[in-house]
């Protein structure tokens, strides 16, 4: 039997970042579908697009779109296709660029949004509280109180974290 070297701190991290993570995105799911029948990428995709607005530079690429709710473009535009099947996003034709294709979020979408939200602060709220009693997550639940909110965020229009 050969002996395995021990992973690096680096490693180490990582597998505990992913483990925030899963722990996070799971408690949220089951708060999202248990009460708004949304999954975790539905409210991710909702939240996106009801940040866009009609003025210059102001409607999302399904790039960029993609880019915010971390999926492929085939997987987001499968996502928007159910969402709009359920009525909450609207597709229309960009009035400058008859190619381009503008996804807004329906009063129906934006109603479920508002009512989701509280649920999806919440379940975050718990599920970090739950991570920080565990002394491999801790310090990284201790980092993301020191991210900066307000601003544009993680908008992927102006790259990750930008101001």
């Amino acid at each position: 039997m050969t002996a395995h070297p021990e992973p690096t701190a680096l490693a180490q991290g990582w597998c505990a970042l992913s483990l925030l993570h899963g722990r996070i995105d799971a408690h949220l799911e089951r708060a999202l579908q248990a009460g708004h029948g949304l999954s975790v990428r539905e409210f991710s995709l909702l939240d996106v697009l009801s940040r866009q607005h009609a003025g210059e530079g102001g409607h999302l690429q399904m790039k960029q779109v993609a880019d915010a709710v971390v999926l492929s473009q085939s997987a987001t535009t499968r996502l928007v296709t159910r969402l709009e099947n359920r009525g909450l996003l609207a597709r229309h034709l960009c009035p400058t660029d008859r190619r381009g294709i503008y996804t807004d979020v329906t009063p129906a979408g934006l109603e479920l949004l508002a009512e989701a939200r509280p649920t999806n602060d919440r379940a975050l709220r718990e599920a970090l509280a739950a991570a920080a009693e565990n002394p491999r997550l801790a310090p990284l639940v201790a980092a993301l109180a020191e991210v900066p909110a307000g601003g544009r965020g993680l908008d992927s229009r102006a790259g990750p974290l930008a101001p």
